[in-house]
């Protein structure tokens, strides 16, 4: 058997996702005159490389957004805790908070007011780990099968318990951000997760870094107008920065980092 079309094909695909495009694995079998399985199976190998990420109908450029939960975590700690003390002064004593799955979330953590009898909810296997090093925090996990790429449960019976709480205030987790198209994340169980964790909140954050504003995300969360309030780098465009307060949302902004 001749491996010599099937890997140039596969390159080729690699490439147009190292230059950024998103493909559609129906458009590449007409293109390539194969089988979607074939594509399939090619999109697969790709992903298994860490060249792409598996979305339905195709797959999406790894993007720093949309690298998995334990790639993420050492990428721009300084700017992420930066976000991080900006976003703590909104939290108040006794408050039920959920934190959701994500690196950016992770640096909220340490920061959190200490006896402020505060307690955290997450679906993030890497939180909830962080909030049982700190013993004035109390802590309830949202269970289910684990997603390696967003680093907790985001399954049916994980939407089941945390549409249970009365959440105060919800730190929700975005793969993209911007005013005209919302809150979007890169998988549909995500997005439905996030919704559901939106939906049983009094009060919404999100923690965004420049890049956010940047990424493309095929699955709506929510509507920026629904977002109670946006914490932004300083780095921000004041254009993007001006549009995303007139959507609706408060707009708080973090200190530059030192290192930055």
């Amino acid at each position: 058997m001749n491996d010599d079309i099937p890997l140039a094909r596969r390159d080729e695909i690699a490439s147009r996702l190292a230059q950024g495009q998103s493909v559609v694995a129906a458009a590449l079998a007409i293109e390539f005159n194969i089988s979607e399985d074939a594509i399939r199976r090619d999109l697969r190998a790709l992903a298994a490389e860490g060249r792409c990420r598996r979305v339905y109908g195709g797959a999406l450029p790894i993007t720093p957004a949309s690298a998995p939960m334990a790639r993420r975590m050492d990428l721009a700690r300084e700017r992420k805790a930066a976000l991080a003390r900006a976003a703590v002064p909104l939290v108040g004593r006794g408050e039920l908070l959920f934190l959701d799955s994500g690196s950016t979330n992770l640096a909220l953590v340490d920061l959190l007011p200490e006896d402020a009898e505060l307690t955290v909810a997450t679906n993030s296997i890497d939180i909830a780990a962080a909030v049982l090093h700190r013993s004035d925090l109390q802590l309830i996990m949202i269970g289910g099968a684990v997603d390696p790429a967003v680093g907790g449960c985001v399954d049916a019976s994980a939407v089941q318990s945390v549409a249970q709480l009365n959440i105060d205030r919800c730190f929700i987790g975005s793969c993209a951000i911007s005013s005209k198209n919302g809150i979007g994340a890169f998988g549909l169980a995500d997005a439905s997760f996030k919704r559901a964790a939106l939906a049983a909140s009094e009060h919404s954050v999100v923690l965004a870094l420049s890049d956010k504003f940047d990424a493309r995300a095929p699955h709506r969360v929510a509507a920026i107008r629904s977002i109670e309030s946006v914490v932004v780098e300083s780095d921000l465009p004041d254009a993007a920065r001006a549009a995303l307060s007139k959507a609706g949302p408060s707009i708080l902004t973090a200190q530059a980092p030192v290192s930055s």
